[in-house]
């Protein structure tokens, strides 16, 4: 069977949900990998560790003259398609407080407003790529605190959907009790489909701008920096991507390599290692560099790209099993094809990396990092940057949080209703129910351990070592 009979299905099931062509053909570029028999795999054998890469702190900021003329060709473009399930939350992960009042997305609003008062005008672009359910809230929060950066007209790129394939058959896969978890989102690599599809790219490239910085919206650490985009704009490179040297937090996520076959960037994700190679994937004195996720994309580049291959970008598909309906472990099983977008790296010929410091990377995946962002441990800058703090040379406290108690945000917040201080605190280890005071203060190696049923109450001050219930 061709692979337009076998894909005829899923065509039919993603026009009739009203998904553009850019999609459909993103989406059947990953399902002709599967049908192929690809596996998605990356060697250990196939690729060499990146190294001697350029660091950002060697940068200079550029005339105030350039960087105004550079920002007006720039958009900023935060992912904010996240709800943040994993912390027991039914909103977008961008609404919750990090700072006093401000959420993520107010700090985000700040930046770019601070930047437009020193260009004196409406630049740079901001713009958000936002999933079916993040565009209510994030749109009716914006226009109640923000609305001089304007109606979701003018911002909003709509993260697409993709279907779930049976394992099977490689059919698509059907579930009438609850056909929304027939769909699945197709990961951040959807962001280039999403741009051509939605007409946004033309419009960005007819309105006079060239360059695009990337970024997820739970990293406040990622500002536009002037210095880094006039040295992406000299620098000539299609595409360059953000990374920082990898610490024991962070050893399971994205590394950059080089390909051997051809010189090449590429991205390493865990679902892309085999089992044998876990250990070389996890050696963080081996692969030195971790994605960032802040991504610069030349537009024009992108658009010459999109028109040499058929209107999408060959990204490698991300493989991962589940079940149609993940809350039912008897249900069919099935294939969810995503990609991620600093796949790309090995798509654009002449892409390049950047190393930078760690402050540039403060994201939240978890109730570890929201407590981690919210104490001092990270300091908001007079940009609405929100960066390691000097003093941690370059290393983020690490928490182990009681994993019954604080994986999600209600729970974190019973158990810290007021925020420890962090920022001399190496580690963190909690078990059982605790409540921290006001002026709490964690120092060293923490270990806090309590097998009663009443929590251990935590009074201000110095707090180190070993701490248990009496």
């Amino acid at each position: 069977m061709s692979i337009e009979s076998s894909f005829a299905p899923f065509r039919e099931k993603m026009q009739a949900a009203g998904l553009s062509e850019s999609a459909i053909r993103a989406f059947r570029g990953s399902y002709a990998a599967l049908l192929a028999g690809e596996t998605g795999m990356i060697p250990e054998a196939a690729i060499s560790p990146a190294k001697d890469l350029p660091h950002a702190d060697a940068l200079t900021a550029p005339a105030a003259d350039r960087a105004s003329a550079l920002l007006k060709q720039t958009v900023l473009l935060k992912l904010n398609g996240g709800l943040g399930t994993g912390m027991g939350l039914e909103k977008a992960k961008s609404l919750l407080p990090v700072r006093g009042g401000d959420t993520f997305l107010d700090l985000i609003a700040r930046q770019i407003l601070r930047l437009r008062a020193q260009t004196g005008g409406s630049v740079p672009m901001f713009m958000l790529m936002n999933s079916f359910s993040t565009s209510a809230d994030t749109a009716e929060h914006l226009a109640a605190r923000f609305p001089q950066l304007g109606g979701r007209e003018t911002w909003e790129l709509m993260q697409n959907k993709v279907p779930k394939v049976l394992a099977d058959s490689l059919q698509p896969a059907a579930w009438p009790a609850n056909p929304d978890q027939e769909w699945c989102p197709p990961g951040h690599g959807d962001i280039y489909a999403c741009l051509a599809g939605s007409g946004w790219l033309d419009r960005l490239l007819s309105s006079g701008l060239r360059y695009a910085f990337v970024s997820n919206s739970d990293n406040l650490g990622a500002t536009l920096d002037p210095a880094l985009l006039a040295w992406f704009a000299d620098s000539g490179m299609p595409f360059v991507m953000e990374v920082t040297r990898r610490t024991e937090s962070d050893k399971k996520g994205g590394h950059l390599a080089v390909r051997l076959r051809d010189g090449r960037f590429l991205l390493r994700e865990s679902a892309q290692c085999p089992k044998d190679d876990e250990a070389h994937f996890q050696n963080i004195g081996l692969h030195l560099y971790f994605n960032t996720n802040n991504l610069w994309i030349d537009l024009q580049a992108l658009k010459i790209m999109l028109e040499a291959n058929d209107g999408l970008i060959p990204l490698p598909p991300i493989m991962n099993k589940k079940t149609v309906d993940p809350r039912d472990g008897g249900s069919p099983a099935v294939i969810q094809l995503e990609t991620a977008m600093g796949a790309a790296i090995e798509c654009f010929p002449g892409a390049g990396a950047i190393e930078v410091s760690r402050v540039r990377f403060a994201p939240v995946k978890t109730t570890s990092d929201l407590l981690a962002v919210r104490s001092d441990a990270y300091e908001l800058t007079a940009d609405f940057c929100l960066r390691l703090h000097p003093d941690r040379d370059g290393k983020p406290p690490l928490l182990n949080l009681d994993a019954k108690l604080c994986k999600l945000v209600d729970g974190l917040e019973k158990t810290f209703p007021h925020t420890p201080a962090l920022l001399h605190c190496r580690s963190l280890q909690t078990s059982g129910p605790v409540e921290c005071g006001n002026g709490v203060v964690f120092k060293g190696d923490v270990v806090i351990q309590n097998s009663s049923c009443a929590p251990l109450k935590l009074q201000a001050g110095v707090h180190e070592g070993r701490l248990s219930a009496d």
